[in-house]
C-alpha cells in the first residue's frame, strides 16, 4: 500500500535509541547527532521504493558521511511476518547496495513508533541540537525528468548542517506501509 509521511513537525525532538545491527553492534542515535546533524532513515529491504533507490541512496548518503552529515537506517517491519527483512536479509542487502552507514534493527518495533515512522523509505534529517528539520522524499519527484534530478534530501540535509534550518517547503516521502505486528 503506498502511503505518503506526514509534513514536518518543525523543532520536534528525535527520541533517544539504542539499537543493535545484524551483527550485534549497538548505535545510541544521541552519540551519532554531530555538530551538523543526522539524518536517520526508515528503510527495509523488500520495498519496491527502497529497492529502486538504494544504490541512489547509496551514494548520496556516502556524500553527507564524507561532509560530517551522520546517517543511520532503521528496519521497523516485523521481519518474522516479513521474512525478507530478517536481519541475515538486512546484511546481504546492505552490502549488495554498498552501504555505509548502520542499518539497525528495531527488533520491537518501538523506535519505528517512537519516531511515527509510516512508510519505507521515510527520511528524518534533524540538527545538531536534535531538532527535526525536515521530513521528506529523496528527490522532487515533480522536478525530475530521466536526465535531471532534484537532490532535495541532500540539499535539505545541506541547509541544516549550514543553518540549523531546513526548507520551509517539503515533499512528503512515499512508500510501502511499515509492518506492524
Amino acid at each position: 500500500m503506498l502511503l505518503d509521511t506526514p509534513i514536518c513537525d518543525f523543532g520536534w525532538k528525535a527520541p533517544e535509541f539504542t539499537l543493535k545491527d545484524p551483527d550485534g553492534n549497538s548505535f545510541t542515535m544521541s552519540e551519532h547527532l554531530g555538530e551538523k546533524g543526522l539524518l536517520i532513515m526508515f528503510i527495509c529491504n523488500h520495498c519496491p521504493y527502497v529497492q529502486r533507490i538504494s544504490k541512489r541512496l547509496a551514494q548520496d548518503t556516502q556524500s553527507l558521511l564524507d561532509e560530517g552529515i551522520n546517517v543511520l537506517a532503521v528496519m521497523s517491519n516485523d521481519y518474522h511476518r516479513v521474512q525478507s527483512d530478517s536481519p541475515e536479509n538486512m546484511k546481504i542487502f546492505a552490502s549488495e547496495n554498498d552501504f555505509n552507514f548502520p542499518y539497525l534493527v528495531d527488533e520491537d518495533q518501538s523506535v519505528g513508533k517512537a519516531y511515527n515512522a509510516v512508510c519505507t523509505p521515510d527520511f528524518f534529517g534533524f540538527n545538531a541540537a536534535g531538532e527535526l528539520q525536515y521530513r521528506g522524499r529523496l528527490d522532487d519527484a515533480k522536478m525530475m525528468d530521466a536526465s535531471n534530478r532534484v537532490p532535495e534530501l541532500i540539499n535539505a540535509m545541506h541547509m541544516i548542517a549550514e543553518t540549523g534550518i531546513g526548507p520551509k517547503t517539503q515533499s512528503p516521502s512515499m512508500g510501502c506501509s511499515i509492518k506492524w505486528r
